[in-house]
């Protein structure tokens, strides 16, 4: 019996790869155009998301029974189509996000202590000139961070900062259910008039879209930090450009934006308290396995006619049952 194919839109972890070998014949898009994403799906049995799939692509795909993303967004699938079409959309949520966490908190440290400015003084001016900045620095003990977000990620961000560090967490929850002990439940405006960094975690959907508003932006305090590791569509990066410009508040350290990658024109490469960074946070040898291995894990599922363990368009359980068992035959 031939294997079953397995279409990745970008390469993916090498030991990953292999492993996915020994279940199915794995192909990687040449590129991630819709033209070629379309192409390398039409005769995938699943697809392995790390970029934007096209809608396209799901009426062309006729032996699919699955677009598994390879993290936690999965705002890269266009879940409704795909729903229509009875494919399983699942992904792998909390894989990364200890290394999400790690990365916000190593940006607070770095614009706490100015380090970006003063190893670039130092190289260029002196010992002298970048010492003298020291002083302008302060610690993260005692201080509040707000979460924008409070799943896996802005919990693992929780519990670094306040066993870690000793401060104060704040998060904001719509439902306004009790996430954690550490983490006090507050609202949207008081995340950002009170905190001293506001971290945003929260995945992008159609409730969290433009959700960070100037409004918001400029009820922060002037000693406040903004840290985006979601997406930049959370956010209103217009007004956001504009408060960092006019330097209303501290600094920020942005990982994703609204247009990626960020246009070579674009006035924040010429901001020296913020930290810019090319959609990475979630990204290292660690997490790339660990990530890889849960979808590995679900692939292997829907190769064997089951449905993935984190499917995410539950309503359609019984319609992308049933193309399961009719795509992928027990046995």
């Amino acid at each position: 019996m031939n294997k079953k194919i397995v279409f990745l839109t970008n390469p993916i972890h090498p030991a990953i790869h292999a492993e996915l070998e020994t279940v199915a014949h794995v192909t990687v898009s040449p590129s991630t155009s819709d033209q070629d994403l379309i192409a390398g799906a039409e005769s995938a049995s699943v697809i392995v998301v790390r970029h934007p799939l096209p809608p396209a692509l799901f009426e062309r795909a006729t032996q699919l029974v699955g677009a598994l993303r390879h993290g936690a967004g999965v705002d890269m699938i266009p879940i409704d189509v795909a729903s229509q079409h009875h494919i399983a959309v699942a992904n792998a949520p909390g894989a990364n996000a200890r290394t999400v966490a790690e990365f916000a908190v190593g940006q607070m440290l770095a614009l706490a202590h100015k380090n970006s400015v003063i190893n670039m003084k130092m190289r260029t001016e002196g010992w002298a000139q970048a010492r003298a900045l020291a002083d302008q620095g302060f610690d993260l003990a005692g201080k509040r961070v707000g979460l924008v977000g409070v799943g896996a990620i802005g919990q693992a961000v929780a519990k670094i900062c306040h066993f870690g560090f000793g401060m104060h967490m704040t998060g904001y929850r719509p439902s306004g259910l009790p996430v954690s002990d550490i983490i006090e439940n507050v609202s949207l405006e008081q995340i950002f008039s009170d905190s001293d960094f506001v971290v945003l975690a929260c995945p992008l959907n159609d409730q969290t879209r433009g959700l960070i508003s100037r409004r918001l932006l400029e009820s922060m305090k002037p000693t406040a930090c903004l840290i985006n590791v979601a997406r930049g569509a959370v956010v209103d990066q217009e007004a956001l450009v504009e408060v960092l410009v006019s330097r209303k508040i501290a600094g920020a350290a942005l990982d994703v934006f609204t247009q990626q990658p960020l246009v070579a024109s674009s006035v924040l490469y010429q901001l020296d308290h913020v930290l810019l960074s090319p959609h990475m946070a979630g990204i290292t040898d660690d997490s790339l396995k660990a990530v890889g291995a849960s979808v590995a894990a679900q692939v292997k599922q829907l190769l064997r006619g089951e449905l993935p363990e984190h499917l995410v368009n539950r309503p359609q359980k019984a319609e992308i049952l049933a193309r399961l068992r009719r795509l992928t035959p027990i046995g």
